[in-house]
């Protein structure tokens, strides 16, 4: 994909504000926004062609007449980051100098891109485009030679995690189709304050530390490369593999629980006796987790609340115990991580590593486990339980994965799960699994006798080379 085709020609570039400015508002980055800036954080959503309207055109005239009234309600997003002065701190100045609108085209049709793994697809092509890092939002328009298009929504991790930007695309869906937006998203940082003694227990700490790259491993001394790959589950393998996590007598595995007890037997297998521990990891989205705010305000909170849940087990154990044994583990892992005390504790940490004062520049941070240091280890982030609404008027996304950069030379495995769009809306239907894992364990989940995972294909997405 090295030729001219396989790259985005921008056609134009634009700044779109809000309807409504703000003078001198500041929105300030809470502890916890704090431990994944400055990583750039998108949401690619690839669409067949329109079956109806003006194609494509109508697609960039739909975001040019509406954009605005969405920014006046997702106000920082038409702002900038800056840092601040004094503290060297990153903050959102939103005076309304605008988000950013792209307008490219590929000459390429989507079917012909190889969607067994999406980064080197999909967003090799040149989606998201670049775009200046201080920029809140840009927002970039693909038409591909198909007549299909893709839609990427950028922004900054350190403003919003994955379900908040979930809850960006689906207020754009909601806009785009009824004129308005029904629930009001909430900025209030304050909800995410240090105490007046900052107290946290070792294990937080334990969980993240400051990234320096004296302390990353070398990907190309730790063992090999990782490669990218991207499967679909059919919703019967889903739910197969839940009745098979799901004891009797006992409350049954959710579908996260299921899935990652199954790919933690499938690590082990691959761990063999390489070494005797592996671990697996769970980004959590605490919205539903935090008791010491309101419901209300935590559901619309853009913003982070995300923390990462750690166990470790021997490659032995893992291999032996039954599904419905892992499930419980995952559970165990996930429910003793993600409380209101670590929450704050996670804040009190951060407010003891943060760079404050004399404009000393915002310390970065990255999950312990993700450096290659230890017993191997692979994440799951799962954006299948989000409310992910990705039509705005021309039918729902073939395929919406969202995308980000590594902040680091970082050495595990890495899973992120999205419900395939147009399900239900409540984790039904089937999911799509973008993958970055070893050489070996990918050959051992195209080898499974069950094939679970299936390689993800344009004709799956029902997207064909020349036409979709």
């Amino acid at each position: 994909m090295a030729n001219d085709s396989s790259r985005v020609r921008v056609v134009r570039r634009s700044t779109v504000k809000a309807s409504v400015t703000r003078p001198g508002a500041v929105l300030p980055v809470s502890n916890l926004d704090l431990l994944y800036y400055p990583m750039p954080l998108s949401m690619v959503c690839a669409y067949r062609r329109p079956s109806t309207g003006g194609g494509f055109v109508d697609v960039v005239a739909a975001f040019e007449a509406k954009l605005p009234f969405l920014l006046d309600h997702f106000f920082p997003l038409a702002g900038r980051i800056v840092a601040n002065p004094r503290s060297g701190l990153p903050e959102v100045h939103c005076d309304n100098q605008g988000a950013e609108l792209v307008v490219g085209e590929v000459g390429l049709a989507l079917g012909s891109l190889d969607f067994g793994d999406l980064d080197a697809s999909l967003v090799r092509v040149g989606v998201p485009v670049q775009y200046a890092a201080d920029v809140a939002l840009s927002v970039q328009l693909v038409s591909f030679s198909c007549g299909g298009f893709v839609v990427s929504w950028s922004t900054n991790h350190g403003l919003a995690d994955g379900c908040a930007l979930c809850m960006i695309v689906d207020a754009w869906s909601e806009l785009a189709r009824s004129g308005t937006i029904v629930a009001a998203p909430n900025y209030d940082r304050s909800v995410f304050r240090p105490r007046a003694a900052p107290s946290h227990g070792p294990s937080v700490g334990d969980l993240f530390l400051p990234l320096v790259s004296e302390r990353l491993v070398n990907a190309l001394t730790a063992g090999g490369s990782l490669l990218g790959r991207t499967y679909y589950v059919e919703e019967r393998d889903l739910a197969m593999l839940r009745a098979q996590a799901s004891a009797d007598g006992e409350r049954g595995a959710s579908r996260v629980e299921a899935v990652s007890a199954y790919l933690w037997k499938v690590f082990a297998a691959t761990v063999g006796s390489s070494d005797e521990s592996c671990r697996m990891g769970w980004w959590v989205n605490g919205r539903r987790r935090v008791t010491t705010a309101p419901e209300e305000a935590m559901r619309n909170y853009v913003g982070n609340v995300t923390t990462f849940a750690v166990a470790e087990a021997s490659v032995d154990a893992i291999q032996r115990r039954p599904l419905p044994e892992i499930a419980s583990m995952v559970r165990k892992s996930i429910r003793s991580t993600a409380t209101d005390e670590h929450f704050q504790e996670l804040v009190d940490w951060v407010e003891e590593h943060k760079g404050k004062g004399n404009g000393k520049a915002a310390v970065k941070f990255v999950e312990t486990a993700t450096v290659g240091l230890g017993s191997p280890a692979m994440g799951v982030t799962s954006f299948a339980s989000f409310s992910v609404d990705t039509d705005f008027g021309f039918g729902h996304a073939a395929v919406a994965m969202p995308t980000w950069v590594d902040c680091g030379r970082l050495c595990s495995g890495f899973v992120k799960i999205m419900a395939r769009p147009g399900g239900d809306g409540g984790g039904g239907g089937s999911w799509i699994f973008g993958m970055s894992v070893w050489p070996k364990l990918a050959a051992a989940l195209d080898s499974d006798e069950q094939r679970i995972f299936k390689p993800l294909t344009a004709e799956c997405l029902g997207l064909m080379a020349a036409g979709n």
